[in-house]
């Protein structure tokens, strides 16, 4: 948010208050109630990002990634961008997967995430990978990932 309109809204909560009770709020309650405008603000317009990512990222779905991975939905859920994968694992059960594949599967997508979505998680979106058995439908993996997660990478 700009000087100008952290004027203005103060200006506004002032006038606000003063007509509310007659009296004109202390400069710590104006400071708090415009941090908690700013923060509802960015909220709001973090929402709308992630709906017009998920609206564009949708639009080619289910998307192959390589020989064993789908792209089958993104969603969200708060300030939570979703990507929903199936994997083929062949003929792998659904726990040899879980048990071989989770630490170095988790190394990767943390990486890559700091790596390419450092824009979202500067905001304050995270993401989160969500992996199911293509044949079984069973989940096998999630990896939430936050800007706490990407110490070494800022």
């Amino acid at each position: 948010m700009n000087k100008f309109t952290s004027l203005l809204l103060g200006m506004t909560l002032c006038v606000s208050a003063l007509s509310a009770n007659g009296t004109a709020p202390s400069k710590l309650q104006q400071d708090g109630e415009i941090k908690q405008q700013e923060v509802d603000l960015n909220k709001f317009q973090n929402r709308e990002v992630l709906k017009m990512a998920q609206a564009e990222l949708s639009k080619n779905l289910p998307k192959k990634i390589d020989d064993y991975t789908m792209l089958v939905d993104v969603q969200t859920k708060g300030l939570t961008l979703i990507y929903v994968y199936e994997i083929n694992t062949g003929v792998k059960s659904d726990d040899t997967v879980r048990r071989e594949d989770h630490g170095r599967m988790r190394s990767a997508i943390v990486k890559g995430s700091c790596q390419s979505s450092r824009r979202f998680l500067d905001s304050g979106i995270s993401l989160s990978y969500l992996y199911n058995s293509a044949a079984s439908k069973a989940k096998l993996f999630q990896f939430d990932v936050s800007k706490k997660d990407c110490p070494d990478f800022y």
